[in-house]
């Protein structure tokens, strides 16, 4: 690929809680012609994503929070049932997420398990979501969860049936990716 990108101009365009660059280059073609291209990239760091299941109760725990950006986009609430998750902070993925489901959900965990990686909008961002499943049982439950104070999370820890989850997908009352990808990756796979 590097043959067919050259001369990239980064012009910082905003830095906060994440970065938004915009990048000027030359992309040759398939055809072998040189277009110049610009783009806004966001950078948020990369992050880590997890469905917590109990096999015996058939039952995932997942959080409902407020999201600005789905409020601005035509979610009347604001609020969005998904799995948890969070960005990996200098940490290696499987360490932020067993920190993540411990803040989040209240639940302790000490093995999570790696499916896959994925890129959830490339068009604009550069997050890359490593995405995990854990077991867990009511014995794990060592706090009320809820996330992080210091961080101004306000997280409602809910425990439904895998059933339930999968029907909240096709009537849209689930609409974050990550966690529709995880629920069928389970659903495939027949974890529940």
């Amino acid at each position: 690929m590097t043959n067919r990108i050259k001369d990239i101009v980064i012009n910082t365009l905003y830095k906060g809680w994440a970065t938004l660059n915009e990048v000027s280059f030359l992309y040759k073609t398939k055809n072998e012609i040189w277009v110049a291209q610009k783009r806004e990239s966001y950078n948020r760091g990369d992050g880590a994503t997890a469905l917590l299941y109990n096999k015996e109760k058939q039952t995932i725990i997942l959080n409902k929070q407020f999201r600005i950006s789905t409020f601005l986009n035509d979610n009347n609430s604001g609020f969005m049932i998904e799995t948890c998750a969070g960005m990996l902070d200098n940490d290696q993925p499987e360490q932020c997420i067993i920190r993540e489901i411990e803040e989040e959900t209240g639940y302790k965990v000490d093995h999570v398990t790696k499916l896959f990686e994925a890129y959830s909008s490339p068009g604009a961002l550069t997050e890359k979501l490593h995405y995990f499943m854990a077991e867990y049982t009511d014995a794990m439950k060592i706090t009320n969860g809820g996330g992080v104070d210091s961080e101004n999370e306000d997280i409602e820890v809910l425990e439904i049936k895998f059933s339930e989850a999968l029907e909240m997908v096709k009537n849209g009352k689930i609409v974050d990716l990550k966690t529709i990808a995880l629920l069928q990756y389970a659903q495939i796979n027949t974890i529940l």
